[in-house]
């Protein structure tokens, strides 16, 4: 945890300001030590400050161990991540990150944190409620002007300093969706703007009827057997990417996309590895809570919000993104 840190976050319980105690460093981080302030101490370990509640929703913090164990195995960063990030924050542009402060709420290994600091953001503000904030921690901590720290949205530690926040694909894995956007807002300084992007209710039917039963079972087993159930189904996956997606993609068989099932976002995802779509399935096997949001429910969030210039766009068919202003 650098020093510069401090003036952007407080205790949410107390709302007071916090002083670092009994410090162990290595260079600008501070890697050991404790957080206080006026009601309570918090620890600083691994350079993770670790802003937690005592008490935790057990079902939540189950589903944030399995997607943190998930980005420790997976814990690589690629070049699709820039494309993927963009076209989940549209229509955000890389330009408009030029020196802002900004905001990921669920920042896992720090794949859009790296996105943000490499579209010009002065300084990138990660928060997770899992472990996968060690994974970031040693993905993207210690560059200048990043802060990863462990915690959950609902008590949310960010004064409203940032310019900008996004939620990428993990508002629907909280036991109250709606809930946890409204508490991310409360990073974004007013005048700010923030980007939330969802599983969609509208054109996941296959999914909700057939994946989700299962899911029911694989988010249950022990993850080393999920894993290998993930990699045994990415193999059919992978074939069927390449062999039918992919040319799909290509201008000179463009009818086989239209008849192709689930083609707009397949086809996007065909040209990806085989280590990146297996990571995918994994994904969506590990989660003990996935909601899948309709257009009206993201709608109302925007709306109770008070959020101005709000842009709601359906994404490959299957998701929703959202943007919008705070007052």
């Amino acid at each position: 945890m650098k020093l510069t840190l401090l003036p952007s976050i407080w205790c949410p319980f107390c709302h007071s300001d916090f002083e670092v105690q009994a410090a162990t460093t290595e260079g600008e981080e501070v890697m050991e030590g404790e957080l206080k302030c006026s009601c309570r101490t918090y620890p600083i370990h691994a350079g993770v400050p670790r802003i937690l509640p005592d008490t935790r929703d057990e079902r939540n913090w189950k589903t944030a161990y399995r997607f943190g164990e998930e980005w420790k195995q997976f814990s690589m960063l690629t070049d699709e991540y820039e494309k993927q990030f963009l076209s989940w924050i549209e229509p955000v542009t890389k330009e408009s990150f030029a020196g802002k402060v900004v905001l990921d709420v669920g920042c896992g290994k720090g794949r859009h944190m790296v996105q943000s600091k490499k579209f010009g953001a002065s300084t990138v503000i990660g928060i997770d409620l899992s472990q996968a904030v060690d994974v970031a921690f040693q993905n993207v901590g210690r560059e200048p002007g990043m802060h990863v720290i462990q915690a959950n949205v609902f008590y949310l530690p960010i004064k409203p300093v940032c310019d900008y926040g996004y939620s990428i694909g993990v508002l629907h894995h909280t036991p109250d969706p709606r809930k946890a956007f409204l508490s991310a807002l409360q990073g974004v300084k007013p005048g700010g703007t923030f980007s939330a992007w969802v599983y969609g209710r509208e054109g996941n039917d296959w999914i909700i009827y057939v994946l989700n039963p299962i899911r029911a079972v694989t988010s249950r087993l022990p993850l080393p057997v999920t894993k290998f159930l993930s990699f045994c189904l990415a193999i059919p996956y992978q074939l069927a990417l390449i062999l039918l997606y992919r040319p799909a993609e290509t201008k000179k068989i463009a009818w086989l996309k239209r008849i192709l099932p689930y083609s707009a976002y397949l086809c996007s995802v065909s040209g990806y590895s085989f280590r990146e779509n297996f990571c995918i399935i994994f994904d969506h096997l590990v989660p003990g809570i996935a909601f899948y949001i309709s257009e009206g429910e993201i709608r109302s969030w925007f709306a109770d919000a008070g959020l101005q210039d709000v842009v709601i766009t359906q994404r490959y068919g299957n998701s929703w993104r959202g943007f919008g202003r705070k007052v």
